[in-house]
């Protein structure tokens, strides 16, 4: 069997966190500037974390240094997670769990994340459900802002996972919304869209992924395998 690259985005496409993401950067804003309107008008979903507090901090009129941006999504982070301790709204999304149990256990597969939350924030998203035992590598919004190049990032580890070049590996998206499927598309890789998250099948299907599912328990896994 090929060698394969799965790419899985988190939220809308694992777990719905019940808007704890948004929440905490609000606070993070709030308790750094004083601010907790600068992400009012920021479309967050298939968004880095990174392009979402640049975003943020140029609408309060902040400069958007690196030093900066990193330094308040510091604190986002402990905010993120005091928040996931008390989410009462969080759920691992439908057909999630049976498909990363029957992925796992195929030698030839490597999954990862393909994620533009900081790879911190994604773990930390991952944990309450026990999701991050299944991925050891991704792509991540600490590593680009660039949602094209975070993925490539990825695949990057996923083929060293797989101990194959790139090339050599077959490489799948999994995501959410209409910037993971341009995104997939851009590296050069399949793309699965599943519309569990904030975008209905039609808008996803108008972008041409590979595939489109209502939610992950359509998806035969033979697609992936």
């Amino acid at each position: 069997m090929q060698p394969t690259i799965l790419l899985f985005d988190l939220d809308g496409t694992l777990v719905n966190t019940g808007g704890v993401g948004r929440k905490a950067f609000k606070q993070s804003l709030a308790h750094c500037y004083g601010r907790d309107d600068a992400c009012d008008s920021i479309e967050f979903a298939g968004c880095t974390d990174f392009a979402i507090m640049r975003q943020a901090l140029e609408a309060i009129e902040q400069e958007p240094s690196p030093e900066r941006i990193q330094s308040t999504l510091d604190v986002y982070l402990g905010f993120l997670e005091e928040r996931l301790q008390h989410a009462s709204d969080y759920q691992v999304l439908q057909g999630v769990r049976p498909l990363l149990d029957a992925l796992s256990t195929h030698s030839h597969l490597a999954l990862g994340l393909g994620t533009g939350n900081v790879e911190k924030g994604a773990k930390l998203k991952l944990a309450p459900a026990k999701l991050d035992g299944f991925f050891s590598f991704g792509g991540f919004g600490s590593d680009a802002e660039d949602r094209t190049l975070l993925l490539d990032i990825g695949r990057t580890r996923g083929a060293k996972k797989l101990q194959r070049s790139a090339a050599e590996c077959r490489t799948i998206v999994i995501g959410d919304t209409p910037r993971d499927v341009i995104a997939a598309k851009e590296l050069g890789a399949e793309v699965i869209a599943v519309a569990s998250g904030g975008y209905d099948l039609s808008t996803l299907a108008s972008y041409a992924p590979t595939h489109a599912f209502e939610t992950l328990d359509e998806l035969a896994i033979e697609l992936l395998i």
